[in-house]
């Protein structure tokens, strides 16, 4: 079933002299529960590709269908109520609140919506993390890998029907790396997670179901 619909969406910055092509009518299509990374050189519109997807910012022309819904039919309220429930936002420096303590972080699009809370849920996301003896922990006190983790934990509470990964691993140690892409590829399988991931790494991507390679604001590779 489809997920995930583009079709011919386009980003410019400036104009005149100044204007800039960061996406040229891009289109594809994601499966639900497919895990596909993104690549590309820097520059290449993958970062802005990601942030259209997610409703972070709204294209010059184009249309993105998640679950059916064309996402920028919604005004910016709408919009920003949509993306909370429905797309989980994994970002390369976590992006937790300090003065929020793990399990408080990962529950807060909930509080956010004033949703109830589902212990057993919790519960269970926060052992699949290996979080169990941090949940009351600040961000502070925990390492890169595991405020990763817990950044996961924040973008799976809400069931989204997609999850979208801005260089998960791009602040982490070759270690803590690999334990965040197989968290990723467990989630993906054991919970049918429909995922994309923005990645310069090439073997990371090569985990993934699928290659989408994006090149001066086009797709050159796997749409």
């Amino acid at each position: 079933m489809e997920i995930l619909k583009v079709e011919n969406l386009t980003k410019i910055y400036g104009s005149g002299d100044t204007k800039v092509v960061a996406l040229d009518k891009i289109s594809f299509t994601v499966e639900k529960g497919e895990f596909v990374a993104i690549i590309g050189a820097s520059g290449s519109g993958k970062s802005t590709l990601l942030h259209l997807l997610g409703g972070v910012d709204r294209p010059t022309s184009g249309k993105v269908y998640i679950d059916g819904k064309d996402i920028y039919n919604f005004d910016d309220d709408k919009l920003a109520i949509f993306r909370r429930r429905q797309v989980g936002l994994i970002y390369q420096f976590y992006n937790l609140i300090p003065i929020l303590n793990i399990e408080e972080n990962i529950t807060l699009p909930l509080n956010l919506d004033n949703r109830n809370i589902d212990k057993e849920k919790l519960n269970d996301l926060i052992k699949m993390l290996g979080l169990e003896k941090r949940r009351t922990h600040l961000p502070n006190e925990l390492s890169g890998g595991e405020q990763q983790r817990t950044s996961i934990g924040r973008a799976l509470i809400t069931n989204p029907s997609i999850i979208l990964a801005d260089e998960p691993t791009g602040n982490l140690d070759s270690k803590a790396s690999d334990e965040i892409v197989e968290l990723l590829k467990k989630t993906n399988k054991e919970y049918n997670q429909t995922i994309i991931m923005i990645t310069h790494n090439t073997e990371i991507a090569a985990l993934a179901d699928r290659i989408i390679e994006i090149e001066d604001g086009h797709i050159v590779k796997g749409a």
